[in-house]
């Protein structure tokens, strides 16, 4: 659900079925910024950020804000490097939850590259590429505190590894830090049953080889379901695109951009995108819309035989439920194939 007005989440909200108890979060870890890379002699001196010019994510999950004022005193946790993710979610309310809708719009994983539009105070007004959208065609706009981006690329490699858990642990300079699904990062080598990674700011980290896989993901319709089910049970996060918190299309986005696919990352733009199909011809991996006053504010994944893949809404979970019990089924609005033909 995204950019839609707010009487038609309390609509989904007051209807939405099917509650799952969050699972306990692993004991975190201390950990520091990502380390930057010292200049080398030849250098005159560290970029910095500049309107007009490339930067970096350089936190696990950085939270991308409506303005500047969006943040709330219970979003400080997500503000700063390191952003502390989990504390953050575990401090908010169901309510505090629901009062995200028009102030977090989406997030960007670490290692993802921004262009830097504006530079006000403390925070950049930032576009980012990977996510498409109509609001700005050189990517999804949102503001992001400077503290959590770096003008320094990571290393260049030709191969990069993604992350193919919920989450994963990378290790760099004495600690550790929890990333997300989908992150993606410069292979650079191998240490015993690690991958070393390349992060931005220069610098480099280690990952267990069994949390990642070379980027993208291979695999169809088959693959990409096994992903989604991948997060059952995963509460719902308004803005949500990683595997600490998921909102409807923020699942579909990313786990179909880590299987190559790279769909818009809103709703409406979504189901637009691709191949209509009818609803007697769903095949599984199709995305499925449901639409008010001609404009989509929810999406699930077709998990075939009448099921679907779907982030209801704040309150809830991931979860796999036939179509036709979803509370808002009557807006059903049609469907769209985003997997190409196999050649």
């Amino acid at each position: 659900m995204r950019r839609v007005l707010f009487g038609l989440l309390l609509i989904i909200l007051v209807s939405a079925c099917g509650s799952v108890t969050r699972t306990a979060a692993s004991p975190s870890s201390t950990v520091s910024p990502l380390p930057i890379a010292s200049s080398s002699p030849s250098q005159t001196a560290t970029p910095q950020l500049a309107a007009g010019a490339p930067a970096w994510i350089a936190v696990s999950v950085a939270s991308g804000w409506r303005s500047p004022q969006s943040p709330r005193p219970v979003d400080a946790p997500a503000l700063q490097n390191p952003a502390n993710i989990r504390g953050w979610l575990t401090g908010m309310s169901n309510a505090d939850k629901v009062g995200l809708i028009d102030r977090l719009d989406t997030q960007a994983l670490l290692g993802e590259q921004v262009l830097v539009l504006q530079i006000s105070g403390d925070w950049a007004h930032v576009a980012v590429p990977g996510q498409p959208s109509p609001l700005d065609p050189r990517g999804y706009p949102v503001w992001i505190p400077i503290r959590q981006l770096t003008a320094l690329p990571p290393p260049h490699s030709d191969v990069s590894v993604t992350v193919t858990t919920p989450t994963a642990w990378l290790s760099f300079a004495g600690t550790r830090l929890e990333v997300s699904f989908g992150t993606t990062l410069p292979l650079l080598g191998r240490q015993g049953a690690s991958d070393i990674v390349g992060l931005p700011g220069g610098a480099t980290a280690t990952v267990s080889g069994t949390s990642v896989a070379p980027a993208p993901l291979t695999g169809g319709a088959n693959a990409i379901l096994a992903t989604a089910r991948s997060f059952l049970g995963l509460p719902y996060l308004w803005g949500g695109t990683s595997g600490f918190g998921f909102d409807c299309t923020g699942l579909i986005h990313v786990i179909f951009k880590a299987h190559g696919v790279t769909v818009p990352r809103d709703s409406d733009p979504q189901s637009r995108f691709g191949v209509a199909v009818s609803r007697a011809g769903l095949q599984p991996g199709d995305l499925v819309f449901f639409s008010s006053q001609g404009t989509a504010y929810h999406a699930a994944v077709y998990a075939g035989s009448g099921m679907v893949i779907d982030s209801p809404s704040p309150g809830y979970a991931v979860e796999e439920v036939p179509m036709n019990s979803m509370p808002n089924i009557a807006d059903f609005s049609g469907a769209r194939r985003v997997i190409p033909e196999p050649a």
